[in-house]
């Protein structure tokens, strides 16, 4: 799952219990270079970072995903932007990963608990779990709240597949109603790292104020709690914010930085 990339984004959506549903434009999307790394690992944890290459030179920090061996506390996402805390049982992951997905932020996003898959040839791990509405709909579509993710990750000759099978869900008090399927293919094809060399040298120069940013989250997550976000600051989203922080970091003034992060963060989770 780490070098430099180029991605293919297609989605459709394929099913509808409501025969009066209109179904969406498929959806395309292209990303010439993305280069994924390791920035953390160890016997039970691998921690890999996304960092997206547009037009050669402009880097976004994009998502984060950590992996974790036979991992007992989990966040399952509800709706609103809330993840309610769950505490497995060793035995209930006994050989499993845990995939858990972070925002651009940091922030979470999704989190599931499978086994890997090794057989006939093919390597692949997949899951079951709910998450906030993709990037890609979030701010075009009110119609849903919920995406019910069915992820496989499988290691392909010419990289790595992220197929999905999603259900988009109208979640409430009365319960849970499927709007839609939606199948998803994301191919990560491997290519040159001299490609993503922008963006092997912006980590160099950011990696260490991102590095506060994620322990600053688990200390967060240490607590083993439920986890509540506002969506809106200031008429601004978490990512804005953080984003605009760390165009301003003090790299010379650790404790500065931190208390700037520290500050962003209890912002958008007392309002919740």
């Amino acid at each position: 799952m780490c070098g430099c990339f180029e991605i293919d984004f297609d989605y459709t959506e394929t099913f509808s219990p409501d025969t009066n549903y209109e179904f969406h434009k498929d959806y395309h999307a292209h990303a010439a270079a993305e280069y994924a790394f390791v920035v953390e690992e160890t016997k039970d944890k691998i921690v890999i970072q996304h960092l997206l290459v547009i037009n050669d030179s402009m880097i976004i920090k994009h998502w984060r995903q950590d992996w974790i061996y036979e991992n007992t506390d989990l966040l399952e996402y509800d709706a609103d932007f809330k993840w309610t805390y769950v505490k497995k049982s060793k035995e209930e992951v006994q050989g499993q990963w845990t995939q858990k997905v972070y925002q651009v932020d940091d922030s979470p996003r999704y989190q599931g608990s499978a086994t890997w898959v090794h057989v006939d040839g093919r390597h692949f791990w997949e899951s079951k779990s709910d998450s906030p509405l993709p990037r890609r709909e979030y701010s075009k579509r009110s119609d849903y709240n919920v995406l019910n993710r069915g992820n496989r990750h499988e290691v392909t000759d010419y990289g790595w597949l992220h197929e999905q099978d999603n259900v988009k869900v109208v979640r409430n008090t009365s319960g849970d109603k499927i709007l839609a399927h939606e199948k998803g293919l994301n191919k990560y094809k491997s290519q040159d790292e001299s490609k993503c060399q922008a963006a092997i040298d912006w980590w160099q120069k950011n990696e260490k104020n991102w590095g506060l940013v994620r322990a600053e989250w688990e200390d967060v997550f240490g607590e083993k709690e439920d986890v509540a976000i506002q969506k809106l600051v200031d008429e601004k989203m978490m990512w804005m914010q953080m984003f605009e922080l760390s165009n301003s970091f003090d790299e010379n003034d650790e404790a500065k930085t931190k208390k700037s992060i520290k500050e962003v963060l209890k912002k958008y989770m007392e309002q919740s």
